[in-house]
């Protein structure tokens, strides 16, 4: 899989596989490319932090379930193996 980053002073590079690319370099279809790679970073971010922030409700969610669970006294269930 490879590595990119992409660095912002005067210049622009793009480091691929620990390889640094000036992006002026490139041609209209690299720019597109390297456009679409950025766009594809930037959404996957968004949606990790999604994740976390589902990941953090869920654990909420379970807590206050428990809580209630053993608040209420509820009966345990047999440990059967679980089916899958």
């Amino acid at each position: 899989m490879a590595h990119f980053s992409v660095k912002k002073p005067a210049q622009f590079w793009v480091k691929i596989n620990s390889i640094d690319y000036n992006t002026e370099d490139l041609s209209d279809n690299g720019k597109a490319q390297l456009a679409s790679l950025q766009f594809l970073e930037f959404q996957m971010r968004k949606i990790k932090d999604e994740i976390a922030v589902y990941n953090t409700a869920k654990a909420s969610y379970i807590a206050g379930l428990k809580a209630e669970l053993e608040k209420s006294n509820a009966k345990v269930a047999d440990q059967a193996p679980a089916s899958e």
